[in-house]
């Protein structure tokens, strides 16, 4: 059992669409749920923040869910497959700060944040958006659209020199939000 501040993060994964067939309980990172679940249509959080995947070892769409019940959620997001793997996302209480860059490798402009940023263009006139970043503190979700809309991403402390490293080829964002502890 992985405990965060005291508070520990569960979710529940079902085979079937409204928290029917088997079930797998989980309170860490998951790289690979296929020795637990056949499939996984649906899903329940008790407590905590996860990022769920649609493919093993944390790879191809993700999704961020925090506390609730996800009982369809392959209609929901439109997902064309199942959750496959899931990563916690520990509750963070402290400073954000993250530095983005306008091209790969930490070169062209950079910007530091420490808040949320709802569109990069707008703010930085950046039309081609991020495309490396420096997180140095906290933990963030960089979204495809301005707005936080479209595919999304989670990020924790770390050098990103190339999305494409991440398995994000050709990945630029164009917003980003704080996963702020009263999300829990």
């Amino acid at each position: 059992l992985c405990s965060v501040a005291f508070h520990p993060s569960q979710i529940i994964f079902y085979e079937d669409r409204n928290f029917q067939g088997r079930s797998y309980e989980c309170s860490s990172d998951c790289s690979d749920m296929s020795p637990y679940l056949s499939c996984c249509h649906s899903c329940r959080v008790e407590s905590g923040c996860f990022m769920v995947y649609d493919r093993p070892n944390y790879m191809g769409n993700q999704y961020f869910i925090r506390r609730g019940d996800y009982n369809d959620y392959m209609n929901s997001w439109g997902m064309s497959d199942w959750i496959r793997s899931c990563r916690m996302i520990p509750m963070y209480r402290g400073s954000y700060r993250v530095r983005i860059y306008e091209r790969e490798n930490f070169l062209g402009q950079m910007m530091e944040l420490t808040d949320d940023c709802d569109s990069i263009m707008d703010r930085y006139n950046w039309s081609n958006g991020c495309m490396s970043c420096h997180v140095m503190e906290g933990h963030w979700l960089m979204y495809e659209e301005a707005h936080y809309r479209g595919r999304m991403w989670y990020f924790r402390p770390g050098e990103y020199r190339s999305f494409r490293e991440i398995g994000m080829p050709g990945m630029r964002f164009m917003s980003m939000r704080r996963i702020l502890d009263s999300w829990y």
